[in-house]
């Protein structure tokens, strides 16, 4: 009798784990977005998506470093929703599209946001197409640093830290930032907005003091960028579609290969890993961001 019972015990484990593989193949199958074939004949415009918080630049650069060697993809249009992100991936994604364009055209387009380093990436692009209402700009850069001095006092813990060099615990949560060291952070900060600076200037072919003119962090709408430079016309993606069309000589309706969305507990893991440890880096401070700052409360 025990042994009946362990045995139906594990078939239904093994009935559940087949229903739960079958689950997730099925909704893998429903996330996948319907289009073009990789292996569809004629002239193809590629879309890869920028989404979401910047934090790294493997798989965007893979991507599209694949559809810079596939012959059949004409053109490749950045689909940018993003609030930006981290200073090395928007940098490395940017200089990419740049090599890319000496080969192929590409054309940003923004959808609800595209800001701090989600401009960045843009502005490297040979077009760039905004809805009215896109969130964009914020052409700055942004360091956080968290002092729990106070609170450690009031719980009785004193935080103890061991050096190398005098400025080695620069922006330490324990303590007070010193003048000196205020000075040496803000100067990394404004080399790095000069740079940015510069990419927007010879990205978009404008004036250097044209761009610091609006390079003060300040967001703008997608009319308003427009009306700056910054954005080169108003439409949504399927104009965007139309346009590199057009600007590819592809006549009639272009295959579009849209990017495979496809459901993996692995990456859902990896992403909320990500997302996780960034937000702790973010709350010390110790890395440089393109990207909107949205103060609690």
């Amino acid at each position: 009798m025990r042994q009946k019972r362990i045995l139906v015990g594990v078939g239904v484990i093994v009935a559940l784990l087949v229903f739960f593989f079958i689950a997730l193949f099925f909704i893998g199958r429903s996330l996948v977005r319907p289009g073009p074939s990789r292996f569809t004949f004629g002239d193809k415009i590629a879309i890869v998506e920028i989404k979401g918080l910047i934090a790294q630049s493997a798989g965007i650069i893979e991507e599209l470093n694949q559809y810079e060697e596939d012959d059949g993809v004409k053109a490749i249009i950045l689909r940018i929703d993003s609030p930006g992100g981290g200073v090395g991936p928007s940098q490395e994604i940017h200089r990419e599209v740049l090599k890319i364009k000496r080969k192929k055209k590409v054309v940003a387009s923004m959808g609800s946001v595209a800001a701090s380093g989600g401009y960045y990436i843009a502005c490297a692009s040979d077009l760039i197409i905004a809805n009215p209402g896109t969130i964009t700009g914020s052409i700055g850069v942004l360091m956080e640093f968290t002092n729990i001095e106070e609170l450690f006092k009031k719980i009785g813990i004193k935080g103890v830290v061991l050096k190398s060099g005098e400025h080695k615990d620069i922006g330490s949560p324990f303590r007070e930032m010193t003048l000196e060291e205020k000075r040496i952070i803000q100067g990394v900060i404004d080399n790095v907005h000069q740079q940015f600076i510069q990419a927007v200037a010879d990205g978009r072919k404008l004036d250097r003091a044209k761009v610091a003119q609006v390079a003060d962090g300040r967001i703008l709408t997608g009319e308003q960028a427009k009306q700056f430079g910054l954005v080169d016309q108003i439409g949504n993606l399927q104009d965007a579609i139309d346009t590199t069309a057009k600007m590819v000589g592809i006549e009639g309706k272009p295959n579009i290969l849209y990017p495979k969305k496809r459901f993996s507990l692995l990456e859902l893991l990896i992403r909320e890993l990500t997302s996780a440890i960034l937000e702790i880096l973010y709350e010390k401070g110790f890395e440089l961001n393109y990207r909107l700052f949205f103060p609690a409360g």
